[in-house]
């Protein structure tokens, strides 16, 4: 059942939904979504500090991966996640193999941070809050009438700025990681770095999406309100225009009888 329920910030489209419970857990992909995310970190950073052997640790965190996605396979489950996890999980094997240092295994998610911050900082600057546009494109996929999707969720003034908000508290989650992690990076403490960035992993990933499904449920419940008032007014008018049209001719006919 959980891997027909949406997770990451897809949960988020489904906030201000009646008669539906947000759950946190559902939404970072349930219990088995959280070891299967945090396993591979666990097992290279105990490895590697345990051993000392990259190219071991390398092999046995590689061969983990890759049993993730078959044994989603052997059980007819969905592997997207998995998937994306053993491609995570191999750009970041192939860094620290090719470079010879265990450190560099956490490149990846500095350049990924570093990245979605960005993106997110211009799109508070330039006031169209990342975040909603991501959740709105997942809630209504715009295949036509692109502007009026747009402005149907911007010119909500309540709606916009609990995006504009979790915007930025998505933007101060990924600078924190990097002013946290990037120093034991560069000081070589491999052990600290694997720990942090568990720590500051699925953890603050699961406090940021249940903080942003709080900012933003009401204002989204009002939204979704109002548009489905406004889509039965209108269906109701349509409606009305279509009886008066069948009644014209009638009319029309006993006048001309009675002429």
């Amino acid at each position: 059942m959980a891997d027909n329920k949406r997770t990451g910030l897809s949960a988020l489209a489904d906030a201000g939904n009646d008669g539906e419970d947000f759950s946190v857990i559902d939404a970072i992909g349930g219990p088995r979504g959280v070891i299967e995310s945090m396993l591979p970190g666990v097992v290279f950073v105990v490895l590697f500090v345990a051993t000392s052997n990259l190219n071991l640790t390398i092999a046995i965190s590689a061969v983990l991966a890759v049993l993730q996605v078959i044994v989603r396979l052997i059980q007819r489950q969905s592997v997207m996640g998995a998937v994306s996890g053993l491609v995570a999980v191999g750009i970041c094997l192939i860094w620290a193999w090719q470079t010879h240092e265990a450190r560099n295994y956490y490149i990846f998610g500095f350049i990924t941070n570093a990245g979605y911050a960005a993106l997110l900082a211009v799109s508070l600057i330039a006031r169209v809050p990342g975040l909603g546009l991501v959740v709105e494109f997942i809630r209504s996929l715009p295949t036509e009438h692109f502007k009026a999707w747009f402005h149907d969720w911007m010119d909500d003034k309540a709606l916009k700025r609990a995006y504009m908000i979790v915007t930025g508290l998505w933007v101060g989650l990924f600078l924190l990681r990097l002013v946290v992690q990037v120093p034991l990076y560069l000081t070589n403490h491999v052990a600290a770095l694997g720990v942090t960035r568990l720590l500051m992993g699925i953890p603050f990933w699961a406090l940021a999406i249940w903080v942003s499904y709080l900012i933003i449920a009401t204002p989204m419940h009002r939204h979704k309100v109002a548009a489905k008032k406004t889509q039965t007014e209108v269906a109701v008018d349509a409606e009305s225009e279509a009886n008066n049209a069948e009644l014209e001719p009638s009319a029309t006919g006993k006048d001309d009888d009675a002429s």
